[in-house]
């Protein structure tokens, strides 16, 4: 079993595929820097989107889970610093204008506008403000639009420190993936803002197959503190521009895409300084093996000791037990590595101490479990926990 650790880096600038542009700019919604976007295709497009399972989902999932029911969304719209979550009939009023502007702007139906909205729960949105902006930018026309993939993910952030895109070839078309998303990570769907665009042509099942297939390996493996947020989007647009693709390979593609994004947003954790990755090996099923590798990951004794670079093999064997109705896991068949050196069961041949440090001091570490109770397997990805994630979150609002 390997892992690739040389993901792809993305050029910089990344361009649009064919047929999308793009505008970003400051509406008020935080004190400096951009932090409205948009993105839009010029032609029709087939889409596909999954949303936040949350309680609270914010009017902007509410909204746009309808939109997206019509699969030909054709503009994806963010706000950053609010989520509008929490505020009533008034904020569901808001998001419905918010997005009318934004068909205006774009040239297209509203019904094909996805909105997404992240940042603070139950304030209202600063509506006097983003009217104030919306009429300025309506009067510029096409020029409103030259901002590149880039520039919408930093318009998107919040808490994270650096933007996130991943870019892929599929045949004649590409695909450009943005995304945010640091803290409040632990997929119920695919937890943060993830959009996704291309100029493939594919059929509209094969579109959600292929994200959902996406979603399912990356973005639902991936935590950072087991909370699920109320505004999780990840919509994938295509508009056929670059002409038909394999429906296999562009899969493949996408998957590789989502990977790369989780794994940098997984990086980018709040308060993170390493990449934590756990891998359980020889389940009983694919469930199984994530729901083992799932309790290890969101251990936060493992992520101190992660962080700490102490390689307590104590406390991942104390994760998986854990799961107490797993009753087929049992102490004799179980194995953990750090990396590649054997921790338990402490055998002539297992890593020393030393070596053992070694490897947990490395930016990226690789926890590796096999249960003995099948032939599944599964990998989650996250971070270390560190004293910075408190001060960011206890901070947060002021």
């Amino acid at each position: 079993m390997t892992h690739d650790h040389a993901l792809s880096r993305v050029p910089d600038p990344v361009t649009w595929p064919t047929g999308f542009r793009a505008h970003t700019g400051h509406g008020g919604l935080r004190e400096l820097g951009d932090d409205v976007s948009i993105v839009v295709s010029d032609r029709p497009a087939t889409s596909a989107a999954m949303f936040t399972q949350s309680l609270f989902a914010g009017p902007a999932v509410v909204l746009s889970r309808v939109h997206a029911s019509g699969r030909n969304l054709r503009a994806v719209t963010t706000l950053a610093q609010n989520a509008n979550v929490a505020t009533g009939c008034q904020g569901e009023q808001n998001a419905a204008e918010v997005v009318r502007r934004v068909a205006g702007m774009a040239g297209v139906p509203e019904d094909e506008v996805l909105i997404g909205s992240t940042g603070v729960i139950g304030r209202p949105l600063p509506m006097p403000a983003l009217r104030a902006y919306f009429d300025a930018t309506a009067g510029r026309g096409p020029a409103a639009f030259g901002a590149r993939p880039l520039d919408v993910a930093r318009a998107m952030m919040t808490t994270d420190t650096r933007p996130k895109t991943a870019v892929r070839t599929v045949g004649q078309a590409r695909i450009v993936g943005i995304a945010k998303g640091v803290g409040m990570l632990e997929p119920n769907m695919a937890t943060m803002l993830a959009y996704l665009f291309t100029d493939a042509d594919l059929p509209p099942a094969d579109l959600d197959n292929a994200l959902r297939t996406a979603v399912n390996r990356t973005f639902n493996c991936l935590s950072v503190d087991t909370d699920t947020s109320t505004s999780d989007t990840v919509a994938v647009i295509a508009n056929g521009a670059a002409g038909h693709v394999d429906p296999a390979e562009f899969s493949a593609a996408l998957a590789d895409l989502c990977l790369d994004l989780a794994q940098q947003m997984a990086r980018d954790g709040e308060g993170a300084t390493k990449l934590l990755r756990v891998t359980v090996a020889r389940a009983r099923d694919h469930a199984q093996a994530k729901r083992i590798a799932k309790n290890v990951l969101n251990s936060p004794l493992v992520k101190a000791a992660v962080h700490g670079a102490d390689p307590n093999w104590g406390r991942v064997l104390m994760a998986i037990g854990k799961s107490t109705d797993d009753t087929d896991i049992t102490p004799d068949r179980v194995t953990v590595r750090f990396g590649d050196i054997e921790a338990y069961p402490e055998e002539p041949g297992a890593g020393t101490l030393d070596e053992l440090t070694d490897v947990m001091r490395q930016d990226e570490v690789d926890i590796v479990i096999t249960l003995g109770t099948g032939t599944a397997e599964a990998t989650v990805y996250g971070c270390d926990l560190s004293a910075e994630y408190i001060r960011v979150n206890a901070d947060y609002t002021s």
